[in-house]
């Protein structure tokens, strides 16, 4: 029988860029329900891929005590996803290569893992957690496109 998997969402901001760093991510459940978010701010000061890569390391521990152990995450970062997946990086951002070696190590702790990109109006709830972190309002939902004719 498969694992059950868990999804998770993920997103950091960080004001101004760098700046302060706001994390969010959802957690959902096998069963659908969303069972745990995280909406917090750091003491340091980073980039927003150091905050991408740590709300996904906070998720990792949640997910921890939550008992998961398959994976499905998403991330609107394609640096994360992509230092991250298929076990060969791309080159590294010299200043993040420990935290992503620390992710790498929280990842074993789960089996399989699959990494997914997802374009950010589909990551909206986690974006809009990190964002609160900072006291930010939710960015506004993009205009619709008119179809050209």
């Amino acid at each position: 029988m498969a694992a059950a998997v868990w999804s998770v969402y993920c997103d950091g901001s960080a004001v101004p860029n760098p700046g302060r760093m706001g994390l969010g991510a959802v957690l959902v459940a096998p069963d659908g329900v969303t069972r745990h978010t995280i909406s917090q701010a750091t003491t340091a000061t980073g980039c927003n891929n150091e905050a991408e890569l740590r709300s996904l390391m906070l998720a990792l521990a949640a997910l921890r005590t939550h008992g998961a152990s398959s994976l499905r995450i998403h991330s609107d970062s394609s640096v994360l996803v992509e230092q991250l997946a298929n076990g060969r990086p791309a080159a590294p951002i010299a200043r993040l290569a420990p935290l992503f070696d620390e992710a790498r190590r929280l990842l074993q702790h789960f089996a399989p893992v699959e990494l997914r990109w997802i374009p950010r109006h589909r990551n909206g709830e986690a974006d809009a957690l990190a964002r609160q972190a900072l006291g930010l309002a939710p960015k506004a939902a993009p205009k619709p496109r008119r179809k050209r004719r």
